[in-house]
């Protein structure tokens, strides 16, 4: 054994995966598992645990895995994570976890998140589950939105022996997880309601089809219902657009909507007669993870598909893990260049995407290379679909409708990064809908920092 290379992963074969939506990654088994554990050095100040927002004992988890003992690492991560198959699967682990392994130093870092999708994979089909809290504390605390943020921050209250009620605006819990992210990478049944599932154990409620600021507002959950304070974990759903010529043509879609269609309407199963206007050429603007997602499930849907993203590669804020498998997978990266047009049809329908050559100038407030347009440069692609990926920002409903929540110029509630606390008393917020549209651990972060914000406040101990 090479203990400077990790031990690879079993994937599908890129040729066969791009015509399903099967896992592309299969995992660990046990032994391979165990033999990647064997890599970790133990070390006694594990800058690992540091990279991690969840904070997970990462060498205690993988030294259990070394000897094993796979439920006695799935009870080391339960006390911090409540979806470690999630985490395990679509966590950035290269630039948090695993960036800080010392392993990474001259050789490659240990495989943390392969081991923990194991561990997990490996608990659900054993049926572990983390234990329930002894005692009830008498108090009520309703979480709005049943994404990573709000699972999280309700599964930390139930161990407290909060009572907790999760709402959902829609038909089935598990926010981004469940309708942002492809079954490919994510599976829906397999994965994300099991550790739904889980939470529930807790003693956790989950009422879907309740739109907070519609059904019921953030007021009349504390001033009526009885609750004693509010988690807002609601996200970011509405989506960004260009402001080009063309973009109300049929056959343009936010990635939110075409992943939301893809997803919750069941396009990846044969046997679903899904209404979403697949395309047989599209055009998916913008460089990050969901653009990602939106390309290689239009391929998984029949089409030729182009990646348009205004700078390089070297900018390209997608896991360098995603890219390769796009690649893999045969997605065309038409980079420096950016659209200036959508031509439609007389009947209203997409045509063609007109674009611009670019060329990188000097860094701009981000810190990244502004890309200029190459005067002459114009050139159309043949498509018949335009996917945006531009980014997204919270849906102004919840803020509008409760007194005294501040929001930014961006209508993000404004809230303390180490507690959640917001400027309304009682009321809590983490997540996409406090930074903009993050990662699923970082939105996990925030429910944890949102837990013990509330904890501190109905106990009187932060004071």
């Amino acid at each position: 054994m090479d203990v400077l290379k990790k031990v690879p992963v079993r994937e599908q074969d890129p040729k066969v995966r791009a015509a399903n939506f099967e896992e592309v990654c299969l995992g660990y088994n046990k032994e391979e598992a165990m033999e990647e554990a064997s890599r970790c050095l133990n070390c006694k100040n594990a800058k690992c645990v540091k990279g991690c927002p969840v904070a997970i004992d990462i060498p205690a988890f993988v030294g259990k895995v070394k000897e094993g003992d796979i439920q006695g690492a799935a009870k080391v991560i339960a006390r911090s994570s409540a979806l470690p198959a999630v985490c395990g699967r679509v966590c950035p682990q290269e630039s948090q976890c695993e960036g800080q392994c010392i392993r990474g130093i001259k050789g490659e870092p240990v495989s943390i998140g392969k081991l923990e999708r194991f561990v997990a994979d490996w608990s659900r089909e054993n049926g572990f589950v983390p234990e329930k809290p002894e005692h009830a504390n008498g108090k009520k605390v309703a979480v709005v939105g049943s994404g990573p943020a709000g699972l999280t921050c309700a599964g930390d209250l139930a161990k407290l022996g909060y009572a907790v009620t999760v709402f959902e605006a829609l038909h089935e819990p598990g926010g981004v997880l469940l309708y942002g992210i492809p079954e490919f990478r994510l599976p829906k049944e397999g994965v994300v309601m099991p550790e739904i599932d889980n939470v529930r154990k807790l003693g956790v409620r989950i009422e879907t089809n309740v739109i907070i600021g519609k059904s019921v507002t953030i007021d009349q959950l504390l001033e009526d219902e009885g609750f004693d304070a509010v988690f807002i974990g609601s996200g970011a759903g509405l989506p960004m657009f260009m402001g080009i010529p063309g973009e109300n043509a049929n056959g343009v879609f936010s990635a939110n909507e075409y992943l939301t269609r893809s997803n919750l309407m069941k396009a990846f199963r044969d046997d679903y007669d899904t209404p979403i206007a697949a395309g047989k050429k599209v055009a998916v603007v913008g460089g990050g993870n969901v653009a990602m997602d939106a390309a290689r499930t239009a391929l998984r849907l029949g089409a030729d598909v182009h990646i348009v993203y205004r700078r390089s590669e070297a900018e390209l804020p997608a896991r360098a893990e995603e890219v390769h498998h796009a690649k893999e997978e045969g997605i065309i990266f038409n980079l420096l260049t950016n659209p200036v047009e959508i031509l439609v049809d007389d009947k209203g329908w997409v045509k063609g995407m007109r674009c611009i050559r670019m060329e990188l100038g000097e860094p701009d407030a981000s810190g990244r290379r502004r890309p200029v347009p190459v005067e002459g440069s114009e050139f159309v692609i043949d498509v018949d679909t335009v996917i945006m990926s531009l980014g997204t920002s919270p849906n102004p409903l919840i803020s509008s409708t409760t007194k005294g929540l501040e929001v930014d110029r961006r209508k993000c509630i404004v809230a303390e990064e180490a507690n959640g606390k917001t400027s309304k008393e009682g009321v809590y917020a983490g997540g996409d809908a406090v930074t903009g549209a993050a990662t699923v651990i970082l939105a996990m972060e925030a429910g944890r920092a949102g837990a013990r914000g509330i904890d501190e406040y109905l106990t009187g101990s932060g004071q």
